[in-house]
């Protein structure tokens, strides 16, 4: 039996989760306030020592619960979630209906997106239009590019090297542009574009041609529509316009100021082409096939006249582990820890090949400017460094993987000190379903095309189901963005 290895020049490698240093498993927070708690319970005692008998458990359970584990997550963070989740649905706020409002601010999108509206500008560089989100809380404004990826799987190894180190190099340019805030690569697979298939092949079918022959069309038309699928990707970026030493004036010159900074951003030499900027009907047709996958394969003009809120859904309901909209519903799931090892440029193909169900898979990027990353780094390996001589004195001898966190840690500096970036990022993956009554199988997919992954570990998105929904849109939300 022989084995196959990725060469070390196709993998990448360094992630680590951010940990800081307290007593026991304990944050470094929670530690300051347990200490707090303690102290203010010995306050009381000091009136009143019966009340220890009640504050003293209550303080441990609560420890207890943040030490503890519950998905990927401590306890106590994810009954936070769900209570807060409840109160939110108690409150009516996870429920959406479109309503008719007086301009300007009639049918906004739901959630994090209702914010957002669509800004239809011209480039001057390419002399096309292209649709720019513009955010009226935070000032941000999103200009998504449509990518054609040209496949690695095939190329030699010498090509995949050079992927990787330009795309790297377009991560480091990211970190000197303090109006970059953040950006996002989504695929979006959209099964059943070969539907279209039958129509082409009636039109041009032969009626004489052999029986073998028409036999075998006519599977392959039967088959085509399940086996095919529309792939979808696009890369957008978040930029302040106004983080400049003379903020535009007006709304325009926030425009041009906007285009100016994403076409400083070069993608050649990355893997995939260039197709164009987004236009704001694409952005239309992309936001408002999420909500209803049945609109994807509609006609151009049907986008084109939709205002901005009717992309978004009649109605939407936003459950603890489930988002439902215009007749679908939705499943989002979230990174659940970093890689603990080097992964090959191909792990993501399973969560890539097409399945039964609409899916979008996001990677959103923040990258630190380099003092913020040197920062950063330097107080990891304290933390990392404390907390494996806390081990050391308790237990004799600091645990390995406390060692070789220690290890991950130092090696990270040591890549910054050379030149590298520091590069904040999580992977997010939605799926879709047409009907409550597929969900369970939508589900399995998803969780099938993840383990297939052998390397990335994720877990549902609790209580923020509608959240990272959006974040796969090209609507300008990005979780890693403040």
């Amino acid at each position: 039996m022989t084995t196959t290895e990725t060469p070390n020049g196709l993998r990448v490698e360094g992630f680590r989760t951010r940990r800081s240093h307290g007593a026991g498993n304990l944050s470094k927070n929670a530690t300051m306030l347990g200490a707090m708690i303690l102290a203010f319970d010995g306050v009381i005692a000091t009136s009143a020592p019966a009340s220890l008998w009640v504050t003293l458990p209550v303080t441990f359970f609560g420890l207890g619960l943040t030490v503890a584990r519950r998905h990927g997550m401590s306890a106590l963070a994810y009954y936070r979630a769900k209570m807060a989740w409840k109160l939110a649905a108690r409150a009516e706020a996870t429920n959406y209906r479109k309503v008719l409002l007086e301009l300007p601010y009639s049918l906004d999108l739901p959630g994090v997106a209702a914010s957002t509206t669509l800004i239809q500008a011209h480039d001057p560089t390419t002399g096309r239009e292209v649709g720019v989100v513009h955010n009226r809380r935070s000032g941000y404004m999103t200009v998504s590019t449509l990518l054609a990826p040209g496949g690695s799987l095939m190329a030699q190894t010498a090509s995949v090297r050079s992927h990787l180190r330009n795309w790297g190099s377009v991560l480091d340019s990211m970190s000197t542009d303090e109006q970059i805030k953040g950006a996002s690569i989504t695929i979006q697979i959209t099964p059943g574009a070969g539907e279209a298939l039958g129509d082409d092949i009636a039109a041009r079918r032969d009626p004489d041609a052999p029986a073998v022959a028409q036999a075998l069309i006519d599977e392959l038309v039967k088959t085509a529509p399940r086996a095919t699928a529309s792939v979808a990707p696009w890369m957008s970026v978040v930029v302040d316009p106004n983080a400049t030493a003379t903020p535009p004036t007006d709304l325009a010159e926030q425009v041009a100021e906007t285009l100016r900074v994403v076409d400083s951003l070069d993608l050649s030499g990355t893997g995939t082409d260039v197709i164009r900027r987004a236009t704001a009907t694409d952005l239309r047709r992309l936001v408002r096939s999420a909500y209803d996958p049945s609109s994807f394969f509609a006609r151009e003009q049907d986008f084109a006249d939709l205002s901005w809120g009717e992309c978004g859904p009649m109605a939407a309901d936003e459950g603890f582990e489930e988002y439902a909209h215009d007749g679908a519903v939705s499943v989002s799931w979230v990174l659940r820890e970093m890689p603990k090892r080097p992964i090959s440029y191909s792990t993501l193909l399973p969560l890539l090949s097409p399945g039964k169900f609409q899916r979008r898979v996001t990677l959103a990027y923040r990258v630190l400017d380099p003092h913020e990353g040197e920062a950063v780094l330097e107080r990891e390996i304290s933390n990392a460094h404390q907390a494996a001589e806390t081990t050391a004195q308790v237990k004799g001898r600091a645990r390995w993987s406390q060692k070789a966190d220690y290890a991950k840690a130092e090696k990270a500096a040591a890549q910054a000190a050379s030149g590298a970036q520091v590069v904040d990022w999580t992977l997010m993956a939605t799926v879709t379903a047409r009907t409550a009554a597929d969900l369970p199988a939508a589900r399995q997919e998803l969780d099938r095309a993840v383990k297939a992954t052998r390397a990335l570990r994720m877990r549902t998105a609790y209580g923020a189901q509608g959240s990272i929904f959006a974040a796969g849109l090209p609507i300008g939300y990005n979780p890693l963005v403040k």
